[in-house]
């Protein structure tokens, strides 16, 4: 029987290369996205088999909704993919820069959303002895990134990755890539494009690979984390090129 994977914030970057790499394998695939509805189309649209789902996760009813689209369409769930994620771009040393409405937006997509999905599919995981990858972010170990906000709710992230693993084991794995700088949309739109690369040029001179990853090296990781990890939960698995190994300059 196909296997069936939900992965939200998919209508590009890793959430799409994820959705891309699973149906590639032959697995059935749920796209989710929140207003990039032409965008989780396409992505569809280069599925053998797959729906597209509106939902902001940060939404209960809707985390309930996006897991009985796939229950409606095909009577399981096998593995979910949380991916959706926001941020607001401040220098850390801004202090000024975050309000506490900004940390509760990013906690509710970043943090609330994950939580709210895997209790809407965990029961169809159990059954099918699925596995949850949470995408997190090197940011949660060094303190980097976007914002204070965004590092702290990836810190979070990765600590209920762990909670939930314990939890819902033996049946469920549970486990958390946290990548470095991906050549993504999400980059390139908050940035702009000659911002990114020049960001994306600097990082690969950082990191012992020399280089940045692409969000197919994400999508790799977490497929893998999903098919062929059978003894590995409670994992935060670094696909960073080594930043996470790099001595500070």
């Amino acid at each position: 029987m196909t296997k069936v994977a939900i992965i939200t914030g998919a209508s590009s970057g890793i959430g799409a290369a994820s959705a891309l790499a699973l149906a590639q394998r032959g697995w059935s695939v749920v796209i989710n996205y929140a207003r990039s509805a032409a965008e989780a189309a396409q992505v569809a649209a280069q599925c053998s088999d797959a729906i597209v789902a509106q939902a902001d996760v940060s939404d209960d009813a809707g985390c309930r909704a996006l897991a009985q689209a796939a229950l409606d369409r095909w009577g399981r769930i096998d593995a979910l993919v949380n991916n959706a994620g926001t941020t607001k771009f401040v220098e850390h040393a801004d202090l000024d820069g975050l309000t506490a409405e900004d940390f509760l937006r990013i906690y509710r997509v970043n943090v609330v959303g994950p939580f709210q999905m895997i209790r809407a599919c965990a029961p169809a995981l159990k059954a099918a002895r699925g596995a949850v990858v949470n995408v997190s972010s090197v940011a949660a170990q060094l303190g980097i990134g976007s914002s204070v906000a965004y590092a702290a709710s990836k810190a979070a992230l990765n600590t209920m990755t762990y909670s939930l693993a314990r939890s819902l084991a033996p049946e469920v794995r549970v486990n958390a890539v946290c990548p470095g700088y991906v050549d993504t949309p999400w980059h390139h739109n908050a940035l702009g494009m000659d911002k990114a690369q020049r960001v994306a040029a600097h990082y690969a001179q950082l990191v012992p690979l020399q280089d940045y990853a692409r969000p197919e090296d994400i999508a790799d990781s977490i497929c893998w984390l999903i098919e062929g990890a059978r003894q590995v939960t409670g994992e935060t698995l670094f696909v960073d090129g080594g930043l996470h190994i790099t001595p500070p300059r």
